[in-house]
């Protein structure tokens, strides 16, 4: 058996049991009641919590996580396929839903294989063993399966012997608890992992049939649209109901203190009568927002509770050391997903079923049975794919909407879909942050003192809190239900401090997390949560002292690693992006680099951007990003490689666009001109290579691309002209403004 290590995280955001891995016996020594298990198995220990052979030919594997467009789903497939020797085609994979799969809590943190893979691999194998077992007591055998072999679910023996799985499966119980001691295939003998297996949500996608929850239609379903206050906490002073209850189709509006919407018989009725009832509410507006110019000193003035993640007390630098100071921000960033955020609900009696494109069916359900006062047993929540996902978006909120108006519509479903603008006005944004960077270098031109400080809200207001209700209608309801306290997510996963310890090595270095628990403006989970500003803080720092100290920018992090894993995807993708050390940049164009573990513990990542730059018109474009990835094993390299490609994309954007504008009366961010994102014509040239080590535990790698991105973008554009901009979105004023 590989000897597995237990780590525990126990962020209350999460909901779930971080267990990296693990020695049973070590914590059956340690008086440990009951034995911690691998991964998600902790929480759901039995193994028919996780697979179920079928009579006719197939295996369904259950998991708490969902497809959110990473191929999740695709790749615990491959995992149970090879742990039980069967033929990837008859694995059958449900996800997320509160009456059929286990409690994984969410979709998040570039988890899914590290703990939902986990498990259903030791499942699987303990599964594998259960029916060999049964086979060989069936062919007679001495009692040891070491001379039987499975080919694609069909067991042999000595003497010409055979049984299936699928005739096994009625004697087969897997009503126990899943042992860990089973021994799982070595990787040298895996058939499916490592294979690129077509992904199995891609074909209704690419042919248009049905697939997200925007796209459900029901018997007798109605449309439901719901008229937010102009401003987050604006008093309501009166409406005209019965002007839009006339209008065609209407069948209720549904009014609950702050709360009000509309159903309707056709989704076109169901706009016409929000557009009414908008145009005749009288607010009384409420706290003004800041200044957003001013945004991130505003924060840094509010009480903040500060805690030191990471100190080393070395020898004080010598006086003749040059000591470096910078400080960086990030600005509050939408999701702005593709798609608004969507739910369908149905009350059949007393029982609540809703469809949501979710991250976390269970905690949603949570949530949704105390906003409505149900016992628990009574709301199932399953998630249904939705165009837009990665963090908490409005997919919950939109859910309890749907909950709320389907209580008036005797029975029948009703969808909700959000407004554009309710998107980008509600939806929990990313936090703002600020850090602030100081080294020392010795005469040698190494880092001998390292501080680092970030200021941040939390970065997680999720469903499923114990002391609260994090659904955005609950809190407009006559009688207001309270949101969570802003949880502290610690390290090792971190919130607004994730990476913000850097995986360089320094004699001196102390790292602070000022955690401000006021946020002026609503924020949540966003891809990475504070990763992406802290890389991007750090790896531009890191340029900025190795040009102080005349180095090369490649060769002055390797100088400061001593991890050999993160010094070969920095070779890596310097050698394949042609490197030329000490190389000076010019003529508008430049190169830069970026590198992170991505929390220290998953994915390890460089990358390499090229830019060009126009001097005149302040214009920025990402020409070629270049990376180099070490995922751990890899299950399913192609779907890897569209993770770490999306990734680039989505951190060029952030890095060059993305930014929630506001002023004092409400947020001024509505549509796609006033949030611009990046355009298919801006998509640079990418090319991502991996590196593959059989044997290593799965790495989580789906938010491991875009702080890398942004410092290796920045870094580039520096390279280029010269001009340092330490302030994200880098718009076109912002390097004109560096220009001088």
């Amino acid at each position: 058996m590989t000897a597995l290590l237990t780590r525990r995280d126990f962020a209350r955001t999460v909901g779930l049991v971080i267990a990296f891995s693990l020695v049973p016996e070590w914590a059956a020594a340690q008086g440990t009641a009951p034995v911690v298990l691998p991964g998600s198995l902790n929480n759901n220990r039995r193994l028919d919590a996780w697979l179920r052979i079928d009579p006719e030919g197939t295996v369904t594997v259950f998991t708490g996580k969902c497809e959110l467009g990473q191929g999740a789903l695709t790749a615990l497939a491959q995992i149970a396929a090879d742990e039980l020797d069967v033929a990837f085609t008859r694995i059958r994979i449900i996800g997320a839903d509160t009456s059929k799969t286990p409690d994984e809590g969410f979709t998040s943190g570039s988890q899914s294989m590290e703990f939902s893979g986990t498990a259903i691999r030791f499942a699987a194998a303990h599964a594998r063993r259960i029916l060999l077992e049964l086979a060989q007591r069936q062919f007679a055998g001495d009692g040891s399966t070491s001379n039987l072999t499975v080919a694609d679910g069909t067991i042999s023996g000595p003497g010409g012997k055979t049984a299936t799985y699928w005739a096994l499966a009625r004697a087969a119980s897997f009503a126990v608890e899943v042992d860990p001691k089973v021994p799982t295939k070595p990787p040298g003998q895996y058939r499916v992992i490592g294979q690129s297996i077509p992904r199995l949500d891609i074909p209704a996608k690419l042919t248009g049939r049905p697939i997200y929850v925007q796209d459900m239609r029901l018997p007798g379903m109605l449309f439901g649209r719901v008229v937010r206050p102009p401003s987050y906490d604006a008093a309501l002073q009166g409406i005209d109901e019965a002007a839009a209850r006339k209008l065609p189709g209407v069948i209720a509006v549904v009014r609950d203190g702050r709360f009000i919407g509309v159903i309707a018989e056709r989704e076109e009725q169901a706009i016409a009568a929000r557009e009414a009832l908008r145009t005749s509410a009288q607010w009384r507006q409420g706290k003004p927002l800041p200044d957003l110019d001013k945004i991130n000193a505003y924060l840094k003035s509010l009480p903040s509770e500060d805690f030191v993640i990471s100190e080393k007390a070395g020898p004080a630098p010598e006086s003749s050391t040059k000591v470096l100071t910078a400080e960086y921000t990030r600005p509050y960033v939408a999701h702005a997903s593709i798609g608004p955020s969507c739910a369908v609900a149905q009350f059949t009696g007393d029982h609540l079923q809703v469809w949501s494109h979710c991250q976390g069916v269970f905690p949603l359900r949570r949530d949704l049975a105390k906003a409505l006062k149900m016992p628990l047993d009574r709301v199932t929540v399953a998630q249904v794919q939705g165009s837009g996902c990665y963090g908490h978006n409005g997919a919950d909120d939109v859910a309890l909407d749907a909950a709320l108006l389907a209580r008036a519509a005797n029975g029948r479903p009703v969808k909700v879909q959000w407004m554009r603008d309710d998107e980008f006005h509600w939806e929990p944004y990313g936090a703002a942050m600020s850090m602030r960077a100081q080294a020392a270098l010795d005469g040698n031109g190494r880092i001998v003192d390292w501080s680092f400080d970030v200021w941040s809200n939390t970065h997680s207001t999720r469903p499923g809190e114990r002391d609260g209700v994090n659904l955005l209608a609950a809190w407009h309801l006559a009688e207001p239900m309270a949101p969570a306290s802003p949880p502290i997510i610690p390290q090792p996963a971190g919130g607004g401090d994730r990476n913000a310890i850097p995986l360089y090595r320094f004699p001196r270095q102390k790292v602070t997390h000022h955690f401000i628990r006021e946020m002026p403006l609503r924020v949540s989970a966003l891809r990475t949560l504070g990763a992406q500003a802290n890389v991007f803080a750090i790896e531009s720092f890191m340029d900025e002292l190795a040009r102080a100290a005349g180095a090369d920018l490649v060769a002055f992090r390797l100088a400061h690693l001593d991890d050999p894993r993160a010094k070969a995807v920095i070779e890596l993708a310097a050698k394949n992006a042609n490197w030329v050390a000490g190389a000076t940049g010019g003529n508008g164009r430049g190169r830069g680099v970026g590198f992170a573990q991505y929390k220290n513990h998953a994915s390890y990542v460089a990358v390499i951007a090229e830019v060009e730059t126009d001097r005149n018109t302040g214009a920025i474009k990402v020409v070629k990003v270049t990376a180099a990835v070490d995922a751990g094993q890899i299950v399913s390299p192609d779907g890897l490689k569209n993770q770490m490609e999306g990734g680039i994309i989505q951190g060029t954007s952030w890095t060059l666009r993305e930014q929630v504008r506001f002023n004092p009366e409400g947020i001024a961010t509505t549509d796609w001109q006033t949030y611009p994102i990046l355009t298919f014509p801006e998509v640079p040239e990418v090319d991502v290579t991996l590196i593959n080590r059989p044997g290593e535990p799965w790495l989580g790698a789906g938010e491991a691309m875009q702080g890398p991105t942004s410092a290796a973008i920045a870094n580039a554009v520096a390279h280029a002209s010269g001009a340092r901009i330490r302030d994200l979105p880098l718009t076109a004023e912002r390097f004109k403004k560096a220009l001088g």
